[in-house]
């Protein structure tokens, strides 16, 4: 039998479960042979004792082996399907599911025998808020990011105009069909129906992602097709497409769950697990349901109760929040990488890691000669890419005709600096600026003005978010730094952190205007605040003589109390007041943990309403989010995160866990040999830098 806690679901009355199979999936597909092992199961091939279980898969043309041999020997029987959020691609393109329904019932489409779904929505009260919130939170958070059954298609691609009837169609002879009472009859009979009850509207047939993949036919052909009658094939979102749709129709779809939670009442013409509870308009009903759900308690039942969830990046079962956050993650590098990449000016030991974040689909080419990279990008419709630093105006002119993405470092960077060519755990790339530069807009900044008002799910995983990174002290380069004895505070004066900075930044260049170093930075503070106590933290590439900035600790005691080396930034920012600074991501990270920030510079998280700014900001900064709203952009929206361990995309909150435990690889010997060198050759560093 099967037990649902909190959202995880731990599969077999205890571990080590004996499970017969007999179709060789289970033990060729690692994924789905792993979530069986991780759910208590021990897979087995041969003759089952009592007390073992037989595994089937659903109702599959392989079941009726497993099914015979249960019967033989009175072994219960275990039927796994794929859950209702699976992957990018159909599994028939390769792709692993996400998730895995373990019923020792039934499989939830046949609709002639309760299984284990059905009891859940039958019997379970559904009544906890705790458990309503989430699934609410999560359709939300579904509908945000495009997520489907199958993921590959586009939510940008241009929809239909709206005002068509949407009529699903499914895959020829499967079995969710025919075990829902219904055969190709009932998808003639459904098209009439769709016909004659929209008599003025268009009919538009969306076909299944296995038939417009080529891997099996639908029910509809094209000699369904009339003035009124279209089959559609484009890759779209399923949301967007239900948006203009003003009625759904289905057999027993999963896009007819996901209809529900789009706001349809749909009209079903099979007995789906979804029909029945009073959301759908049903023209088979299957007595024995009469219980009234809402949908966020259907939701609660199917999607958190019911799957057994699966993290990859930490090879474990999860909650459905964060199956969430690892498809997230791939269908995001899917959907952003899979036309590639023509990449300019990034140095050769960036490159392998360049790969792994943007050369999943296909590989980066790199090119650094900009007009024959931007006609290749054209000719064989790839992005460009370029390291941000390098993006002159000679490569904008070469790129005009094609997108170009600026990358650089993400906010949560590494432990180490990337000047020591440390690999970055997170990476930005920009399509429509960069986040340093405030001349002109970036995506950072639009994320920002969209996040000003966050749902009660978002400012749920954004806190959680800041207390992991601030309770564990995490910052961008999460150094070891030396054990250090801070100055005690001076009573009745506030304590001022100011921040040291690499002079020749990008940032630097860009985003100050009358005060652009560490001296005068230091200066216009202790102006400022003539009574402070003043602690100036030199920049740690500045430190170890990698970067331009550094400040003769006589020349910084003008302005400053105390000069503090080598200290880990997040035990100052606990220690001071407040933070002064031009443009340092420590000015973010002081943000996320209270203390108030000035800002004699324009970085991204200035003018909006967060911090005091001493220079101007741009006017196009009208938003005014919150901080959770700010980092909800930053930390979770802009940048992409790579788990070196698992060798995946990943979700932010994997990227801290690693951090906080140290739990992924050490950097390549290549990488820590060139390191190496370079720290001897330090006086030439304009090799390395960019």
């Amino acid at each position: 039998m099967t037990k649902q806690s909190n959202g995880l679901q731990d599969a077999g009355p205890e571990k080590g479960q004996r499970l017969y199979v007999y179709n060789g999936g289970f033990l060729t597909q690692p994924r789905i042979r792993r979530m069986l092992t991780l759910a208590g199961y021990e897979i087995k091939i041969g003759t089952p004792s009592a007390g073992d279980m037989v595994g089937v898969w659903g109702k599959s043309p392989t079941s009726p082996r497993g099914e015979k041999v249960a019967d033989r020997h009175d072994a219960p029987i275990l039927r796994v399907e794929d859950a209702f959020l699976r992957s990018v691609l159909p599994g028939r393109s390769g792709s692993e599911p996400i998730g895995l329904l373990l019923d020792d019932k039934a499989v939830h489409f046949d609709s002639s025998t309760p299984s284990r779904l059905e009891e859940i929505l039958t019997q379970t009260p559904l009544d906890d808020t705790a458990i309503l919130n989430r699934a609410r939170g999560a359709i939300e958070r579904i509908h945000k990011a495009h997520l489907s059954k199958y993921n590959n298609f586009d939510p940008a691609h241009d929809l239909p105009e709206a005002g068509y009837v949407l009529v699903l169609d499914q895959t020829r002879g499967d079995a969710s069909v025919t075990y829902s009472g219904a055969n190709s009859n009932t998808f003639r009979e459904m098209l009439v129906f769709a016909q004659q009850e929209h008599p003025h509207a268009k009919i538009l047939i969306k076909t299944h992602p296995e038939t417009a993949a080529g891997h099996r036919e639908g029910y509809f052909t094209p000699s369904d097709e009339n003035d009124r009658v279209t089959l559609f094939t484009g890759p779209v979102s399923p949301y967007g497409l239900m948006q203009g749709a003003i009625a759904v129709y289905t057999v027993s779809s999963t896009l007819g769950f996901e209809a529900i939670f789009a706001g349809h009442k749909p009209r079903v013409f099979g007995q789906p697990f979804y029909a029945g509870w009073g959301l759908t308009q049903d023209e088979h009903p299957v007595d024995r349901r009469q219980r009234v759900l809402t949908r966020a308690q259907l939701f609660a039942g199917a999607m958190i109760l019911y799957p057994t969830w699966y993290d990859p990046c930490n090879d474990r079962l999860c909650s459905l929040e964060d199956a969430i956050g690892a498809l997230e993650a791939e269908v995001r590098q899917w959907r952003e990488d899979r036309q590639g990449y023509i990449a300019m000016a990034m140095r050769s030991w960036k490159r392998g890691h360049l790969q792994k974040f943007f050369g999943h689909q296909r590989a980066v080419r790199f090119d650094d000669r900009p007009k024959r990279a931007a006609a290749n990008a054209r000719h064989d419709r790839r992005h460009l890419m370029i390291w941000a630093g390098y993006a002159d105006d000679r490569i904008r002119d070469a790129a005009k005709h094609t997108t170009l993405r600026r990358v650089e470092d993400g906010f949560l960077r590494s432990r180490g600096l990337g000047a020591n060519l440390t690999p970055p755990l997170s990476l930005v790339a920009d399509d429509v600026g960069i986040y340093y530069d405030p001349r002109t807009p970036s995506r950072l900044e639009h994320l920002i003005a969209e996040r000003q008002r966050l749902s009660d799910a978002e400012d749920t995983r954004i806190e959680r978010l800041i207390h992991k990174i601030t309770d564990a002290r995490l910052s961008k380069y999460n150094l070891k730094p030396d054990a250090i004895t801070l100055p005690p505070r001076a009573e009745g004066r506030k304590c001022i952190l100011v921040p040291g900075q690499v002079e020749d930044d990008a940032s630097i260049r860009f985003g100050t205007d009358a005060i652009s170093s560490n001296a005068g930075l230091l200066q216009a503070t202790r102006e400022a605040n003539p009574d402070a106590q003043i602690l100036y933290k030199p920049h740690p590439d500045c430190e170890v003589g990698l970067r331009t900035g550094g400040l003769d600790q006589s020349e910084a005691l003008q302005w400053a109390d105390y000069v503090i080396d080598n200290a880990d930034p997040a035990v100052l920012l606990d220690h001071c007041d407040e933070v002064s600074t031009m443009t340092s991501l420590m000015g973010f990270e002081a943000l996320l943990r209270g203390n108030k920030v000035t800002c004699y510079g324009v970085p991204f998280y200035a003018g909006w309403g967060l911090t005091q700014d001493m220079s101007e900001t741009p006017k196009r900064r009208h938003a005014r989010p919150t901080v959770a709203g700010l980092a909800y952009a930053a930390l979770i929206d802009y940048p992409r995160y790579f788990d070196p361990k698992s060798g995946r995309a990943s979700p932010a909150e994997t990227i801290v866990e690693r951090l906080i435990s140290g739990d992924f690889p050490a950097p390549s010997r290549y990488n820590r040999i060139l390191s190496k060198l370079q720290g001897r050759l330090a006086s030439y560093r304009w090799i390395w830098t960019r």
